[in-house]
C-alpha cells in the first residue's frame, strides 16, 4: 500500500470513527423546546399579548437555539393540567404558565414531569423543578398615580380591578398613594369584576366609575374596553400591559408595559448553559421587565417631568411608593413613617390604603 493510499485509508477510517461523535454532537445541539400557556388570546392587546411579545423576543434573541410554541385561551381550572402535560409530552423542557390561577395546576403537572423545568407567573409556590416570576407592576402604578393625581380635576379617580389578590390590591394601593402624594384630597373608587378578561364587564365597571365622578381611570384587567369607555365619556385613562392608545387616542395618557422578553431570554439561557434553578424572581423598571408607553399630548410637561422622576427614583432606589406612614381604610397605621414596606409583606397585601373606596 502506497503512502498516499495509506494516508487516504487512515483519513477515511478516522472520519468513520468520528461520524458517531458528530451525530452525538448534532443531537446535543438540538434546539431547546420552550412552551407557553396563555390565559387569553394573543390578540387581547393586554396581558396575553405582552407575554406573546416576550415569546417572540426570546425567539429572536436565541434564534436557532430555541423552538417555542404556545397554547392560548387556557382556563384557570383543572382543564389546564392536560394542556400542560401535552406540552411536556411534545418535548418542551421549559414551560411558562402565565397566569396566577395556574399555580396548583403547574405543580401537579410538574410532579408528573420532573425532568421538565416549569416557571409560573405571579405565583408563590415552588418545587425542585418549578420556579416563579413576577413583575413589580406596582412601580408602573406609582407613575400613573402621579399623573392621575396631577391631572384629576375632581380629586376622584377610578380603578377597575379583577380579583382581590395581592397583585391587584398592591396596584390599587400604589396608584392611590402616588396620587395622594401630589394631591392629598384624592380618593380612589374601586370596582372589582372577578375576571381578568371580559370586555363587557370591564366596560360596565368603567361606566360605573365615570358615573361616580371619576375623571381618570386605571385598570388591572386585560382588554382596552375601559379605555374605550373613557374615550366615549371624554375622561382620561391608562392602558395596562401594553400601549392601548390606538383604542382611545384622546383619553389614553400612557400605559405600564409588561416587557417579559428579558426574563424569558434569561431563563432559556440558563437552561442552555445548565445554570437553571427554581428562582423566585420579582423584577421591575431596573431589570427592564417593566416600562412605560409614550405620554400623550394631553400630558403637560410638568406632569411628564414628575412621572419621569418617579421612574428614575425607582430605578436608582431613591423612591419607593410603599414608604410610611401608610394607613389602611380604617385609619390603622400599617407602615410607620420613614419605613419601607418589606417585599414579603407586600406579596401578602390584602388590605386597602386610606382613600380607596371599595
Amino acid at each position: 500500500m502506497s503512502l498516499l493510499t495509506r494516508r487516504h485509508f487512515v483519513q477515511g477510517a478516522a472520519a468513520g470513527l468520528a461520524a458517531p461523535a458528530l451525530l452525538r454532537g448534532a443531537r446535543a445541539a438540538e434546539p431547546l423546546k420552550v412552551g407557553f400557556v396563555y390565559l387569553g388570546a394573543i390578540g387581547d392587546y393586554g396581558w396575553t399579548w405582552s407575554h406573546e411579545q416576550g415569546r417572540k423576543a426570546l425567539d429572536a434573541a436565541l434564534k436557532g437555539q430555541v423552538v417555542t410554541s404556545y397554547v392560548e385561551n387556557v382556563k384557570e381550572d383543572a382543564s389546564a393540567i392536560p394542556v400542560m402535560k401535552d406540552l411536556a409530552q411534545q418535548g418542551n423542557k421549559l414551560i411558562f404558565t402565565t397566569s396566577f390561577g395556574y399555580m396548583d395546576q403547574t405543580l401537579e403537572a410538574a410532579k408528573q414531569f420532573p425532568d421538565v423545568k416549569w416557571e409560573h407567573c405571579t405565583g408563590f409556590k415552588r418545587a425542585d423543578n418549578v420556579g416563579t416570576y413576577n413583575s413589580r407592576f406596582y412601580q408602573g402604578r406609582a407613575v400613573t398615580g402621579t399623573i392621575a393625581g396631577m391631572m384629576s380635576k375632581t380629586a376622584t379617580i377610578g380603578y377597575v380591578g379583577s380579583f382581590k389578590i395581592p397583585e391587584v390590591v398592591m396596584g390599587a394601593n400604589a396608584f392611590t398613594l402616588a396620587a395622594q402624594a401630589v394631591n392629598p384630597k384624592i380618593t380612589t373608587k374601586l370596582v372589582m369584576i372577578d375576571t381578568w378578561f371580559d370586555p363587557a364587564k370591564e366596560a360596565a365597571a368603567a361606566e360605573t366609575l365615570a358615573n361616580l365622578g371619576c375623571d381618570v381611570i386605571a385598570q388591572h384587567v386585560d382588554s382596552p374596553a375601559v379605555l374605550q369607555v373613557c374615550e366615549k365619556r371624554k375622561i382620561y385613562g391608562f392602558g395596562y400591559g401594553a400601549d392601548m392608545s390606538r383604542f382611545a387616542p384622546k383619553s389614553h395618557l400612557t400605559a405600564s408595559l409588561n416587557l417579559w422578553g428579558p426574563y424569558y431570554i434569561a431563563r432559556a439561557t440558563a437552561m442552555l448553559d445548565g445554570t437553571w434553578k427554581p428562582d423566585d424572581a420579582w423584577w421591575g423598571f431596573k431589570e427592564g421587565i417593566l416600562g412605560m408607553a409614550p405620554y400623550s399630548k394631553a400630558v403637560p410637561d410638568n406632569v411628564k417631568a414628575a412621572a419621569d422622576k418617579i421612574i428614575a427614583g425607582t430605578k436608582d432606589g431613591s423612591y419607593e411608593v410603599f414608604t410610611g406612614p401608610i394607613s389602611d381604610q380604617s385609619g390603622k397605621e400599617r407602615v410607620p413613617k420613614g419605613e419601607r414596606m418589606k417585599d414579603a409583606d407586600m406579596l401578602l397585601m390584602d388590605w386597602y390604603v386610606k382613600g380607596v373606596q371599595s
